[in-house]
C-alpha cells in the first residue's frame, strides 16, 4: 500500500461525489508535470488523503488503477485552461465528520514531511502547484489518527480491497463511449456512407483492412505464441480514438495478442520497448502475472519491431503506459 495527498481546491465536491481521481496528462504548454505523472502509480488499495481548503475533508481507496479519460463535464469552468485528455483513477471516498486542519498540528507534522514534493510548507501552508504526491508512511499514520474515529477503518484499509474485488467497468465505459462519440464526430464529417469510412470504423474493433494488414506484419501473439487467428484480438498500438484515420488502417499501428495479453495491453499495464523487452507497471503484483501467465519484466524479449511500429509503441509507453513517475 502506498499513501497520497491530493489537492483537491478546484475539483473536490465533484471527484468525491463522482468517486474519482482525474488529472490533465499534460500542463497547458504541453509539457510534462511530476504531479500529474504521479497519477500512473497509484494502485487499487492505496490510501488517498483529500484536502480542500485548508483541511482534510476526505479518506478513500484507490479502486483501479490510472486510465485514460476526457475532462469530466461536471467540472464546469473549473481548470479552464486543462488539456481535455487526462488520467482518471476510481477511489471509494468516506467524508470526514470532521475534517482536520493539518496546520494545527505543525510542530508534530513537520518532521514527517517528505524532503522533496512536500504538500504543506512548514508553516503548515499547502504547497502551490502540488495536485498528488505521495506521503511517507510515518507522516499517513499520523494524519490518519488525526482524522479521528470516522477515519478507524482506513487503518486497517488492506482488508478492504483485493484483486477479486476490482472493478473496471467504469474505464471500460468510458472508453466505449469516447469511441463512440468519436465515431459520430467521422460519420458527421464524411456525410455519406463510402467503403474507406466502413473500413475505418471496422478497424476500432480490429477487423476488415486493417486486421489484415497487421496479419501481413505479425504472426502471432508474441507473448503466448498462438498463431492461429481466431484466438487473437488484434489491438491498436495508439488507441483507434486517438489516430488519424490514415493511422486507423496501418498494419504497423497493430498487434495480435490473446485475450490476457490484450487486456493488460489495452489498459497500459504492459508495454514494449523498440528492442523487444516487455515492461510491465509496477501496479501489477507477481502472483497476477502469473496467474495470468504474463513472464516477468526481467526474462522477456519478444523479438524487435519495425521503425514504424515503435514509433507507435513510443506513444503507447509515453501516454498510455502506467510507468513509475520516478
Amino acid at each position: 500500500m502506498r499513501y497520497w495527498w491530493v489537492n483537491q481546491n478546484q475539483t473536490y465536491s465533484q471527484e468525491v461525489k463522482g468517486g474519482y481521481l482525474w488529472s490533465p496528462k499534460r500542463r497547458a504548454d504541453g509539457a510534462r508535470n511530476h504531479f500529474y505523472e504521479t497519477m500512473r502509480e497509484v494502485a487499487p488499495g492505496d490510501l488517498v488523503f483529500s484536502f480542500c481548503g485548508t483541511r482534510i475533508r476526505a479518506i478513500g481507496i484507490a479502486r483501479s488503477v490510472a486510465y485514460t479519460a476526457p475532462k469530466p463535464l461536471e467540472f464546469g469552468k473549473a481548470g479552464k485552461n486543462w488539456d481535455w485528455e487526462g488520467w482518471m483513477v476510481d477511489v471509494h471516498y468516506v467524508e470526514l465528520k470532521d475534517p482536520c486542519r493539518p496546520a494545527d498540528a505543525m510542530d508534530l507534522i513537520r518532521p514527517l514531511l517528505p524532503p522533496r514534493y512536500a504538500p504543506l510548507q512548514a508553516n503548515g501552508r499547502g504547497s502551490q502547484g502540488i495536485y498528488l504526491t505521495e506521503l511517507p508512511v510515518p507522516m499517513a499514520c499520523f494524519l490518519l489518527d488525526l482524522a479521528g474515529p470516522s477515519a478507524a477503518v482506513f487503518k486497517s484499509s488492506s482488508s478492504l480491497i483485493d484483486e477479486r474485488d476490482l472493478d473496471f467497468e467504469h474505464a471500460e465505459q468510458v472508453a466505449e463511449e469516447w469511441d463512440r462519440h468519436e465515431e459520430r464526430r467521422i460519420a458527421a464529417a464524411h456525410p455519406g456512407e463510402d467503403a474507406n469510412l466502413r473500413e475505418i470504423r471496422r478497424a476500432r474493433r480490429g477487423y476488415g483492412v486493417f486486421r489484415r494488414r497487421v496479419l501481413e506484419v505479425e504472426r502471432g501473439c508474441r507473448l503466448s505464441g498462438v498463431t492461429q487467428p481466431a484466438f487473437l484480438i488484434c489491438r491498436h498500438i495508439k488507441p483507434w480514438r486517438f489516430s488519424t484515420d490514415e493511422e486507423r488502417l496501418d498494419g504497423e499501428n497493430g498487434l495480435l495478442f490473446c485475450p490476457n495479453a490484450d487486456y493488460l495491453f489495452a489498459r497500459g499495464l504492459i508495454s514494449f520497448d523498440a528492442n523487444g523487452d516487455l515492461l510491465v507497471s509496477p501496479s501489477m503484483s507477481d502472483p497476477l502475472l502469473t496467474k495470468l501467465h504474463i513472464p516477468s519484466v526481467f526474462h522477456a524479449n519478444v523479438g524487435g519491431f519495425t521503425d514504424n511500429q515503435a514509433r507507435f509503441l513510443g506513444y503507447h509507453k509515453d501516454s498510455l503506459f502506467l510507468r513509475s513517475a520516478g
